[in-house]
């Protein structure tokens, strides 16, 4: 009996960038938590990664395995989930410095004085 490795279709190879893309959705999630700036980053480069590697399955679908697809979907469902609260907690510290900013401009001394005490 030869060693082997068992593979469930032969001839399929694996989607380049599925798992970089499993990987980079996981860590927009995890990036949320770092003022928004992360999750976007990671998100933003997992998608364009999901795009490329979509392109490649949808020239040749027989040539990638299915295991490989459905890794890069899950990585682009890690992304969207990763990005989207990314983006509104990025959103709303901007709209609060801006906010800030509006305010010591209207009224400096009353500004000055929060930072003096």
């Amino acid at each position: 009996m030869e060693n082997q490795q068992f593979s469930p279709n032969p001839g399929q190879i694996p989607l380049p960038n599925a798992s970089a893309v499993m990987i980079m959705g996981i860590l927009s999630i995890v990036g949320c938590f770092c003022y928004g700036v992360l999750g976007i980053v990671f998100g933003i480069i997992a998608l364009v990664l999901y795009n490329k590697d979509k392109a490649l399955y949808n020239a040749n679908p027989g040539m990638y395995s299915a295991q490989s697809l459905s890794s890069l979907n899950t990585g682009r469902i890690c992304a969207l989930i990763g990005l989207i609260p990314s983006a509104l907690f990025f959103l709303v510290w901007v709209f609060i410095i801006i906010m800030f900013g509006i305010g010591a401009l209207a009224d400096p001394s009353h500004f000055m004085d929060h930072f003096q005490r």
